[in-house]
């Protein structure tokens, strides 16, 4: 199958990573103590549910991964993964933690040792603390790579809505008979935004049919129950209250919008190319908590607030443009290189192989 881009997807990444920013600067930060007062209180009940942007990071996901994996091999989804991840986060990390050094931070202290664990992007399951909070999202989307990769192991991803189908009904059994082991493998708490996003590219790719609305449906009523059962544990870590409908409008306006994506009818927002968006959203992702904690911390009772605030945005943006443009591309066509050696491709070698045998 041709892999193409979508356009909307990169503006998509754009919005969730910001939705994750301001919540971080302008309710967190505050609720963290790092800010004594909140910078936009007027804008903080908007903020606080910037949150959701990672469930539409893990729909989005959800979507690409299954582009990705269609029609490709094992190998090659596992070089492209490696090569789309960790170029940009080896750069971030490195930066994150020279940053925590050259500060002194004491709130969020990192070792030599840590960070090199960090670099592996394994640190969440070797309980290794993470140098930068957001790296949790990280540790989910592998688990979901390593679902992708046992289709592609098995030979199934052409089946992959059966394989959705059986992900989201052993998601609704775990809800009633959980068991940990098996709601850990099969992230039961994000699983109906994967499963969504996948559909939603198989509606794109095949067309609409009965089984991928029912999905989509059922997807979408999970996603709420999740989302909406998690709120008094998100109201105990963020001091606040939430908005059970507030967040339920929230997700259906996600769903709707991917929907209107997958049936082509986005108009002049389809048509126009957000790469730049795109490029931006991981890098800004990976760099913007920790360091501007650590800047507000250490500048707020020195610059005028707003100056602040959309100082330590915009630098964000702009430094995670240059990981990009210095470093991201560059690693990830050397890496990319190099994967390829250490992993060459067997496909000649068995084509090879089976022309000898016919001529034999």
């Amino acid at each position: 199958m041709t892999r193409f881009r979508i356009n909307e997807i990169d503006l998509l990444r754009f919005i969730a990573a910001l939705a994750v920013v301001f919540f971080h600067y302008g309710f967190r930060s505050y609720v963290t103590g790092v800010l004594p007062v909140l910078p936009y209180p007027s804008a903080a009940s908007v903020f606080k549910y910037g949150y959701l942007g990672v469930q539409l990071f893990f729909m989005i996901s959800g979507f690409v991964i299954l582009m990705t994996a269609t029609g490709g091999s094992l190998r090659e989804f596992i070089i492209s993964r490696i090569i789309r991840l960790y170029p940009a986060f080896w750069v971030c990390c490195t930066i994150t933690f020279v940053t925590i050094t050259a500060i002194g931070e004491s709130h969020s202290p990192a070792s030599f040792g840590q960070y090199l664990t960090n670099m592996t992007m394994l640190s969440g399951f070797v309980g290794v603390p993470s140098i930068d909070g957001v790296y949790w999202s990280l540790f989910v989307e592998i688990r979901f790579y390593a679902l992708v990769a046992i289709a592609l192991l098995l030979g199934k991803i052409h089946k992959a809505q059966t394989f959705l189908i059986f992900w989201l009904a052993a998601s609704l059994v775990l809800e009633v008979y959980p068991i940990s082991k098996l709601r850990f493998l099969l992230i039961t708490d994000y699983a109906p935004f994967f499963v969504a996003g996948a559909t939603f590219f198989l509606i794109l790719s095949q067309g609409m049919s009965l089984a991928r609305g029912f999905i989509v449906v059922v997807s979408w009523a999970l996603a709420l129950f999740v989302s909406i059962r998690e709120l008094p544990s998100v109201e105990i870590e963020a001091h606040t209250t939430m908005n059970s409908y507030v967040v339920a409008g929230i997700i259906t306006i996600l769903f709707a919008v991917m929907m209107l994506i997958a049936s082509g009818r986005t108009g002049w927002f389809g048509r126009t190319r957000w790469m730049l968006a795109g490029v931006l959203t991981y890098p800004l992702y990976l760099l913007h908590q920790n360091i501007g904690f650590m800047v507000f911390r250490t500048a707020y009772s020195k610059i005028n607030t707003h100056v602040l605030f959309w100082g330590i945005l915009v630098t964000a943006s702009i430094s995670a443009y240059l990981v990009h443009i210095i470093f991201e591309k560059r690693l990830a066509s050397q890496l990319k290189l190099k994967v390829q050696m250490l992993s060459p491709d067997p496909t000649p070698c068995r084509l090879a192989l089976g022309a000898c045998e016919h001529k034999g």
